[in-house]
């Protein structure tokens, strides 16, 4: 049976109805002095009426001891115990967001948070309490490579990671978020093997992008561009808003088992939430001016931020001529690898410089996940 757990102030209140009523009970059957009957009202059976609480002393003793427990302050990780008539009952001091008890909750760990319970009725609302849900509201919503954490947040579990014990073959079992990132049958990225896709017509991607503001992100997976400004595409006659861009090397999608230098990833959202994400392939050539504008404010340090100039940023610049694409369902390449994501790679490559290569590459030696199981998915190849 689940343990009701409720803020401290609410727990004194409990105990001192509890204990106020048990010194009533006991002066009913004599051990306190009763007080005369009053006149039962019209209609009634004319019991007598309870005794007020306010002439007992030995109540009053008992709510004055309460009081002054209360006063005196309880530790928030504490439980008070009552006895009443005998018998015990445990009520949490706790007077943040509470939780079930360890027992109650089954296949619980230390690094996850147990369900959020609700509060019991009449109890007092916890300002702190509101604000951490709002704060993890707002962290829901956004979209992009999350920054690592040292322990903190995620109670000092590993960070998911490139390599290592938190690696991608690793992901799915960091957190039972990230648990579709094993089980997934849609994952990104993939291998487009150019035999096995539908050949045929269709539509443009109409790019809509304008020179806007922006600000480069170090945030320990890659370098991201969060964008700011009018920008979309428009696509299967939805208009998806460009939120971020951020790069991998080498390359995560591969064409014929190809990999390429470097890929980017321009991530957008249309209005019901649903993600569509244009991969643009990189290799080595000429210097390409977009990047290279990126690289001038690249931040040096993981959560270092810095802005790029107004107006500086204009996206048509990293796009290639020929703008024909293949275009299949899949999922975000980082945890929590959500399904459910359009994806059109772009097919002709676009040119970086060997020097603009080697600079990402120095901070960023290998942060692409492993090519995943088409699982039978259909892969449009644009003509």
């Amino acid at each position: 049976m689940p343990v009701k757990r409720w803020p401290a102030r609410a727990c004194a209140g409990l105990a001192i109805g509890l204990l106020l009523s048990a010194a009533l009970r006991a002066q009913d059957h004599g051990h306190a002095e009763p007080k005369a009957a009053a006149k039962p009202a019209a209609g009634t059976s004319g019991a007598a009426a309870k005794p007020a609480a306010s002439t007992n002393p030995a109540a009053k003793a008992i709510g004055q001891q309460v009081r002054e427990a209360v006063e005196a302050g309880i530790d928030p990780n504490k439980q008070i115990t009552l006895t009443v008539d005998g018998k015990d009952k445990r009520v949490a001091a706790t007077t943040g967001i509470t939780r079930p008890a360890a027992a109650a909750v089954k296949g619980s760990t230390a690094h996850e948070p147990a369900p959020m319970v609700a509060a019991a009725p009449g109890a007092i609302p916890n300002p702190v309490a509101a604000r951490l849900q709002a704060q993890r509201a707002r962290a829901a919503a956004t979209v992009g490579h999350g920054a690592p954490t040292a322990g903190g947040e995620h109670g000092g579990e590993v960070h998911w990671s490139y390599e290592g014990e938190g690696g991608p073959q690793n992901w799915g079992k960091l957190k039972p978020d990230f648990n579709v990132c094993a089980i997934g049958k849609r994952q990104s990225p993939i291998n487009i093997e150019e035999s096995a896709t539908l050949r045929g017509p269709a539509e443009p991607i109409q790019f809509d992008y304008q020179p806007s503001s922006a600000t480069v992100v170090n945030n320990g997976h890659t370098i991201q561009v969060d964008v700011a400004g009018d920008n979309s595409i428009t696509v299967r006659g939805t208009n998806y808003r460009l939120l971020q861009f951020h790069f991998h090397h080498p390359s995560e999608e591969r064409v014929n088992y190809r990999s390429f230098s470097m890929v980017a990833h321009l991530v957008h959202r249309n209005a019901e939430g649903q993600l569509a994400v244009v991969a643009v392939l990189l290799d080595p050539g000429e210097a390409n001016p977009l990047i290279n504008k990126v690289w001038t404010y690249m931040p040096l340090d993981t959560n270092d931020r810095v802005r790029m100039p107004a107006g500086l940023l204009n996206l048509n610049e990293l796009l290639p001529r020929d703008q024909r694409y293949y275009q299949f369902i899949g999922s975000l390449t980082t945890p929590p690898c959500t399904e459910g994501v359009l994806w059109m790679v772009l097919k002709q490559p676009v040119a970086l410089s060997r020097e603009q290569l080697r600079l990402f590459a120095q901070l960023f030696p290998n942060n692409a996940r492993p090519v995943q199981p088409v699982n039978g998915r259909a892969v449009r190849d644009a003509q």
